[in-house]
C-alpha cells in the first residue's frame, strides 16, 4: 500500500520547479500520523504560490477527497496558484472547498469617527429608553386618575391575581433566603464581637442592618429576578402572539389593563414581602446568636425595640413601595418594547432583570444618602 501514501515530489523543468502530488489524498490516508507529519513538513517547505513559476501538478493523484482538497487550499493561502495542473473532477472539488471555506475575520482598526458614531448611537438608545419610560409613567398616572374617578370599573380581578402570583407564591423563597442571610450575618458578626466582649451589640447591628437595608433590598432583588422577568416575558409573549395588536384593535388600553394592575400589585405587595423577609432574617439571626454567643431570644426581643427606632421600619416600607413600582414599570417597559420574535423576547427579559436589580441598588444608595439622619 506504499503507492497510496500521499507524497509531494519537487521536480525541476525548464520553466521552473513543479510540485508533483501522488498517492491518495484522502481522510483515511492523511489520518496516519506518519503520513500527516510528512505532508505537513513538505508543504511547509514548499514554495509559495506567487514564487513558484511552474506551480502544482495534481494529475497523478490516485484519489482526492474534501479533506485533501481542504489541506491543499489552506496550503495555497485560500487562493489559486499561478499555475496548477488538475483534472476536471479535482478542479470541481477544489472549487467546492474554496466556496465553503470561511476566511478568518479581519480585525479592522476602529477610527475615532466610528467610536464617535457608536457613542452617539448609544446615547440615542438611552434617550429612546428614557422617553418611553417617562411616557409609561405619565400614562400610569393618567390611568390611576381614571381609576380614582371610576373605581367600580377598575381591573381589580387582575390586581388580585397579580397580588397572589407576585406576593403569596414568593413567600417560601423569600423566607428561606432571608433566614439563611440572617444566619450568615449573625455568625460572621459573632466572630468579631466576641473578640471585644461586645456580644450584646449584635442586636443593634443585626436589627438595624436587616430592618433598614438588607430586608427591603433582598426582597426587591428576589422579586426583580422572579416577578420582574415574568412581567416582561408575559407582555413580550403577547407581543409575539399579536395579542397586543388585537387589544389595540378592540380599543382596550394596554396601560390600563396591563401596566396599572401590575404596578398596583407590586406597590402593595413589596412592603409586605419586605417585612416578611426581614422577619425571616431576624429569626435566622436570633437562632445563630443564641447558638454562637448565648444571646437568648428573650433578650433579643427585649432589646430590639430600644436599639432600632420605628422610623427605620417606616423608611424600609417607603423604599419597598418605590422598589415595587420601579420593578413593575421596568418589566412592563421592556415587555412592551419586545419585537415579534423569540430572540428579542429573551434579550428583553434579560435586560429587564439586569436593569431592575441595578436600579434597586442605585435607588437604595440614594435613599441612604438622603435619609442618612433618620433613625440613626
Amino acid at each position: 500500500m506504499a503507492e497510496n501514501i500521499p507524497q509531494i515530489t519537487c521536480t525541476t523543468t525548464p520553466d521552473g520547479s513543479t510540485l508533483l502530488l501522488s498517492g491518495c489524498w484522502t481522510a483515511a490516508q492523511l489520518a496516519v500520523p506518519a503520513a500527516w507529519a510528512q505532508i505537513q513538513a513538505q508543504i511547509n517547505v514548499a514554495p509559495a504560490s506567487d514564487s513558484s513559476p511552474a506551480g502544482w501538478d495534481l494529475r497523478a493523484l490516485q484519489r482526492l477527497d474534501h479533506t485533501g482538497a481542504q489541506l491543499l487550499w489552506n496550503a495555497w493561502g485560500h487562493q489559486w496558484p499561478a499555475q496548477v495542473l488538475v483534472l476536471d473532477a479535482q478542479r470541481t472539488m477544489l472549487k467546492r472547498v474554496a466556496h465553503y471555506t470561511v476566511l478568518p475575520p479581519v480585525t479592522a482598526r476602529v477610527s475615532l469617527r466610528q467610536l464617535f458614531l457608536k457613542l452617539g448611537a448609544l446615547v440615542w438608545l438611552v434617550i429612546d429608553h428614557v422617553r418611553d419610560f417617562v411616557r409609561l409613567v405619565g400614562q400610569l398616572l393618567l390611568d390611576l386618575g381614571k381609576l380614582v374617578r371610576a373605581p367600580a370599573q377598575g381591573p381589580w380581578r387582575d390586581v388580585s391575581g397579580h397580588l397572589y402570583r407576585i406576593g403569596a407564591t414568593a413567600l417560601p423563597i423569600t423566607a428561606l433566603v432571608g433566614f439563611l442571610i440572617g444566619v450568615v450575618l449573625a455568625y460572621l458578626m459573632s466572630q468579631q464581637l466576641r473578640q471585644f466582649g461586645a456580644n450584646a451589640l449584635i442586636v443593634n447591628i443585626l436589627g438595624l442592618s436587616l430592618i433598614r437595608e438588607l430586608g427591603p433590598v433582598l426582597a426587591a432583588i428576589l422579586i426583580a429576578g422572579r416577578s420582574g422577568s415574568a412581567i416582561t416575558a408575559q407582555i413580550g409573549v403577547m407581543r409575539v402572539t399579536e395579542e397586543l395588536d388585537a387589544m389595540r384593535v378592540m380599543g382596550i388600553a394596554n396601560g390600563y389593563r396591563l401596566v396599572m394592575p401590575r404596578a398596583i400589585a407590586m406597590a402593595l405587595v413589596m412592603p409586605l414581602l419586605s417585612i416578611w423577609t426581614t422577619l425571616a432574617a431576624l429569626m435566622g439571626g436570633i437562632l445563630a446568636a443564641d447558638l454562637t454567643m448565648d444571646v437568648t431570644p428573650a433578650y433579643f426581643f427585649a432589646t430590639l425595640p430600644r436599639a432600632v427606632e420605628i422610623s427605620n421600619l417606616s423608611l424600609a416600607m417607603g423604599k419597598s413601595v418605590v422598589f415595587g413600582l420601579m420593578i413593575a414599570l421596568i418589566g412592563c417597559h421592556y415587555g412592551l418594547r419586545v419585537k415579534p420574535n423569540t430572540e428579542s423576547l429573551g434579550q428583553g427579559t434579560t435586560a429587564s432583570v439586569v436593569t431592575s436589580i441595578t436600579m434597586v441598588i442605585l435607588v437604595d444608595a440614594l435613599f441612604a444618602v438622603v435619609f442618612k439622619d433618620i433613625g440613626i
